[in-house]
């Protein structure tokens, strides 16, 4: 009854020598990987945010009353005011004396990037959140709600769009207006020509000198840039409304920090802290339409 012992054979022990190696050198690529990673890339974005005690924001330089640059060279806008108490907020909620805001001009085209590559940690503009966007990036609860349009120079809105075919129309590239009107002209729903430029004052410039017929953008962009880059001149808005435009303060996919976010601007909502941001940045639009009420009714999430 007692088990014999053997010596194992030669075939054996080479798989076993073989085995050993196998299992060394993946312990050596894994130390290698870790060695090779970016200092803090496992890091969440509030335990970065806690140890230097800074945070990145990003903001639009013409992108009005959202992010822009004021005459004081500083960053201002909703968007802006918005992202300025979610740092007041995480100062508190990370026990911090003080927590340091460097803000970082971002570009429609650049923002993303940005993001990818840690120049910032919140995007404050007036970014659509969209689902293949939220794919790569999370979105705080919605910031805003608008569409897109088309602004005319004055008297010179057409009853139908089918009056501007063949003509050029001014879009901002990187944006989910230009994305939509791509579309629609591949498909011959529209019949214009996108005359693409690099942000809104340059739309803005085209329509002004004529060169383009009209100017694409979100409605409440196409109003404010008008008002305040139109240097006198009279524009008129479309009735047309081509896309939904969920907005939302952007940030690399992080549950923590995104809950973070939300948190701040879900109280703002069901306080009604809220209304005089509206008020500073939107009184020449009038009251908040309905959609508008009901959207931060909806997002005022409770504790």
């Amino acid at each position: 009854g007692q088990r014999e012992t053997r010596e194992p054979g030669p075939q054996r022990r080479s798989l076993q020598q073989h085995r050993g190696k196998g299992i060394l050198i993946a312990i050596g690529v894994a130390a290698g990987l870790a060695l090779s990673l970016p200092a803090g890339a496992s890091e969440s974005t509030l335990a970065r945010i806690k140890q230097s005690g800074t945070i990145k924001l990003g903001y639009r330089e013409n992108s009005i009353p959202f992010s822009f640059v004021a005459d004081d060279k500083q960053p201002r806008g909703y968007s802006v005011d918005l992202c300025r108490i979610v740092a007041d907020d995480l100062a508190t909620q990370l026990k911090l004396p003080k927590l340091d805001v460097r803000w970082v001009a971002v570009t429609a085209q650049s923002r993303f990037e940005a993001l990818k590559n840690g120049q910032i940690d919140l995007e404050c503009g007036n970014t659509t959140q969209t689902l293949s966007r939220r794919a790569e990036f999370d979105f705080s609860v919605m910031t805003f709600v608008d569409g897109a349009s088309l602004l005319f120079r004055k008297g010179e809105k057409p009853k139908s769009l089918d009056d501007i075919k063949g003509q050029r129309v001014a879009v901002v590239s990187g944006t989910t207006t230009e994305k939509v009107l791509d579309d629609m002209v591949g498909m011959a729903k529209l019949g214009v020509i996108l005359l693409k430029v690099k942000d809104h004052d340059s739309a803005l410039t085209a329509l002004k000198d004529k060169a383009a017929t009209a100017y694409a953008a979100d409605r409440t962009v196409l109003v404010s840039t008008a008002m305040v880059r139109g240097e006198g001149q009279s524009f008129e808005l479309s009735e047309v409304q081509f896309t939904y435009e969920p907005y939302g303060l952007t940030m690399l996919r992080d549950a923590d920090f995104r809950l973070a976010v939300d948190r701040t601007l879900s109280r703002l909502y069901r306080s009604g802290e809220i209304n005089p941001i509206l008020k500073r940045w939107f009184e020449p639009f009038g009251d908040p339409g309905e959609v508008l009420k009901a959207m931060f009714l909806l997002n005022g999430l409770p504790e």
